[in-house]
């Protein structure tokens, strides 16, 4: 199983989720029989590479390059993701 988790560090809810994810994963990848079959990826929503870069030093998972925009963007439009801070910020 592929968790995709798109996010950005501008963004307060995102901000306040992801060491609570963060949490979760570190203690089902720890423990869990089946840690093995499951991963997330982040997706960046982050304005510029310097921002990624610091948001994803916090994550204890692996990401989708920041360079790999029309990757993102394709993405974002098959799930229908839209920030949650352009629409509850």
């Amino acid at each position: 199983m592929v968790a995709l988790y798109f996010s950005a560090h501008w963004c307060p809810p995102c901000r306040h989720f992801t060491p609570q994810l963060a949490s979760i994963y570190a203690n089902f990848k720890k423990d869990h029989a089946r840690k093995a079959d499951w991963e997330v990826v982040f997706v960046s929503s982050d304005r510029d590479e310097e921002s990624f870069k610091e948001y994803f030093g916090e994550m204890p998972w692996t990401a989708l390059p920041y360079g790999k925009r029309e990757a993102k963007a394709q993405l974002s439009k098959l799930y229908k993701v839209r920030p949650a801070c352009m629409v509850a910020c």
